[in-house]
């Protein structure tokens, strides 16, 4: 299988300090019986052919293999995301992991995005339950029928239906770097416990939905900390957070490949000072106007149509990593300070509902991103799950501690190992 348009720069230029993994999980009332994960797993191998797969290299690109057996479940261990190793792309792109009562699902980004991620969690989960709890869970709200074939359109790379051929020039200003002491071979995690009606309420007090009320917070943050770095005004950086948009919206597709593209909504801190009303308008001003079907279109049209350029196609596989690399790195993260992914509020089938106590999506750090933001909503709360590879906890403490000004109730959860640096966590 050819990887979707998406998935196409993810083995070009990954790194040891860029895992390019996310994780979903889902938290039950009770301890998770390994056996009857590893049962669940292998059942649903059939339905889901593009998740059971290894990357394969190619003379002039990647592809993907399905893989002959379903990976065998293990305990989670170290810290989420850590790096996949080119011999497990090779073996399988996909983790399924287990940690008393949580299941946990790690993809190479090539597979999914978290929707499609989401999907396969929710269906592996019902799964499990009907297996040991003996349940009957119906096929809805995400869930699939592990029985049935999958189909055409599961496995569509849904870019090239819905390009409309036209390149959307999008040249946009550089964006501030965020910046600390790389801390190798970890990833903090700081997760936000909010109510979900709280946040809900605060949104609506600036008249703003959640994604961009939360975007607009932290888009706030970074401009005040920038503002306490960087006295003069005429020597700052724009502010842009990128959130990655679900194509599925727009288009009505029901791929379980990467669907998503990225906008880097922001403001010029040169042009002066911003309320958080301010910021929310403007954020929610340029992601409508940017993320119509057409523009959108466009997008996806940049990056389809170099894929039918005949001379590229015959480009040799290692010089079309160098020239993606390139490319990436000065259209890429180099627009963004930041990613928000919201997965928004995860609905699950009413005979799963009091088995499952919690849902959660991570992502992980980027290329040059040290920080990232991924927020999901379960049963009334609102797991905000901040990630960073440096040592300092600043950004992810000036944004919680924002959100308790503005009367949203945070309780914070940390994978800060103990050591010296604890103190500075708390």
């Amino acid at each position: 299988m050819r990887l979707d348009n998406a998935a196409l720069i993810f083995p070009a230029i990954r790194r040891r300090r860029w895992v390019n993994v996310f994780r979903v999980s889902a938290t039950l009332t009770e301890p998770v019986e390994p056996a009857v994960l590893q049962q669940a797993v292998t059942e649903l191998m059939p339905r889901f052919p593009s998740m059971y797969v290894r990357l394969r290299t190619g003379v002039f690109w990647y592809y993907l293999e399905e893989v002959p057996a379903p990976p065998t479940v293990r305990e989670d261990y170290a810290y989420p995301l850590t790096l996949m190793q080119e011999k497990e792309l090779r073996t399988c792109c996909l983790r399924i992991m287990y940690f008393r009562n949580r299941i946990a699902v790690e993809f190479f980004h090539s597979l999914t995005d978290g929707t499609g991620g989401m999907v396969y969690l929710k269906t592996l989960t019902a799964r499990y339950l009907s297996l040991r709890y003996g349940l009957e869970i119906p096929a809805e709200e995400g869930v699939l029928d592990w029985q049935e074939a999958p189909r055409a359109e599961e496995l569509e790379d849904s870019f090239f239906r819905h390009t409309n051929g036209v390149t959307l020039n999008d040249h946009e200003p550089d964006a501030l770097r965020l910046k600390g002491t790389y801390e190798p071979n970890f990833l903090y995690l700081t997760t936000g416990v909010v109510p979900t009606q709280s946040l809900v309420e605060a949104s609506h007090r600036c008249g703003a939905t959640v994604t961009v009320f939360l975007s607009a917070v932290m888009e706030e943050t970074i401009l005040r900390w920038q503002a306490e770095s960087c006295p003069n005004r005429r020597k700052r950086k724009p502010v842009k957070v990128t959130v990655p948009i679900n194509l599925r919206r727009l288009y009505g597709s029901s791929t379980l490949r990467n669907f998503v593209l990225a906008l880097n909504p922001g403001v010029d801190p040169r042009m002066g000072d911003y309320t958080l009303e301010q910021l929310c308008k403007r954020m929610a001003a340029q992601l409508a106007a940017e993320g119509t079907p057409q523009q959108m279109a466009g997008r996806i049209a940049a990056n389809v149509n170099p894929q039918n350029v005949t001379l590229i196609r015959a480009v040799p596989l290692p010089i079309k990593n160098v020239i993606m690399g390139i490319v990436y790195s000065m259209r890429g993260e180099s627009k963004g300070c930041i990613n928000l992914s919201n997965l928004g509020r995860i609905r699950l089938p009413a005979a799963m509902e009091p088995y499952v106590r919690r849902m959660e999506f991570i992502i992980g750090t980027q290329r040059s991103y040290p920080n990232n933001c991924s927020v999901a909503s379960y049963g009334g709360e609102t797991y905000i799950n901040m990630i960073r590879n440096i040592r300092e906890p600043e950004l992810e403490r000036r944004f919680f501690s924002r959100l308790v000004e503005l009367g949203v109730p945070v309780y914070l959860e940390s994978n800060a190992p103990e050591s010296p640096r604890k103190g500075a966590e708390s």
